[in-house]
């Protein structure tokens, strides 16, 4: 593999266009070009879209994968060859909206200095995705199944419980939490993405319920707007017990929950960055997680 043509492939991913990689790897974009045409002709197929952003087709995301892996090793062998601590690297991680949002960002503010963080959020079944396109070298993820080049190590359980406030239980859940009623209740949902409601609500009644539902992209805020009444959702223990305690929100279903196993997959290659990172996760989940 050309090393010149993994990096302009990486560029192109990361900066959205053939203009703006040029400039990032202080080349013209003639070269840029050359360069992907040149590996895409190694390659035998086209590895990336010319879009606005550019973006990289499914067998790009190999190269690209090798491309970030190559550049995280030769950044290793340098800091070993002088000896000394790199002045800076960059670990990007994907992480699910409730982990950053409760136990994850305390867990990385412990690492050393010198490492910095592309955090990227997603669903936690999606997690995977960024892994496996090259994004990112490691993700919090519900799939246990490996990524190829990658292992995976299962973290433990998050457990989501049904909260609402009192008012809301008491006008909605006057009789008892039923199929009808909760085929009429409003709930609370993260995005388009977010399926946990739906995960209760078919398990607690077997059928496949469409209540009115509220959309908050936010992790603090989806919370806070369960605390102000919109609706109920299923909601982490660490983002529910503070409210709890004051008496803002009641489990609407005690004994009935969603639980979701947690996976922390990375690239089989070690480096000292990524193995920081990987530490302060694990001991991280062996504390909050079931």
């Amino acid at each position: 593999m050309d090393l010149a043509q993994l990096a302009a492939l990486a560029a192109v991913v990361d900066e959205g266009s053939f203009d703006a990689a040029a400039s990032a790897l202080h080349v013209t974009p003639s070269a840029v070009s050359q360069r992907i045409k040149a590996l895409e002709q190694t390659a035998g197929q086209v590895l990336v879209r010319r879009t606005k952003p550019s973006e990289v087709t499914e067998p790009g995301q190999v190269y690209l994968r090798l491309a970030r892996q190559i550049d995280a090793l030769i950044g290793a062998a340098q800091v070993e060859r002088r000896g000394e601590a790199q002045e800076h690297v960059t670990v990007p991680i994907a992480v699910t909206a409730d982990s950053m949002a409760t136990w994850v960002l305390p867990a990385l503010a412990a690492l050393p200095p010198g490492i910095c963080l592309d955090l990227h959020r997603d669903d936690q079944s999606r997690t995977a995705d960024l892994l496996r396109a090259g994004t990112v070298m490691a993700a919090i993820t519900s799939v246990v199944e490996p990524v190829q080049g990658c292992r995976s190590t299962r973290l433990g359980i998050t457990r989501y419980r049904p909260m609402a406030t009192p008012a809301f239980v008491e006008q909605w859940f006057a009789d008892g939490v039923t199929p009808d009623a909760l085929a009429v209740a409003p709930m609370v949902v993260f995005d388009r993405n977010d399926d946990l409601q739906d995960q209760y609500l078919r398990r607690r009644t077997r059928r496949r319920l469409a209540p009115p539902r509220h959309h908050v992209p936010a992790s603090a805020d989806f919370a806070e707007a369960v605390a102000l009444g919109f609706g109920w959702a299923v909601l982490p223990f660490e983002q529910s017990s503070e409210r709890e305690d004051r008496g803002l929100l009641v489990e609407v279903d005690p004994g009935h929950h969603v639980d979701v196993v947690l996976h922390w997959q990375q690239w089989t290659l070690q480096t000292p960055a990524l193995e920081a990172v990987a530490a302060a996760i694990r001991g991280a989940a062996a504390e909050h997680l079931l």
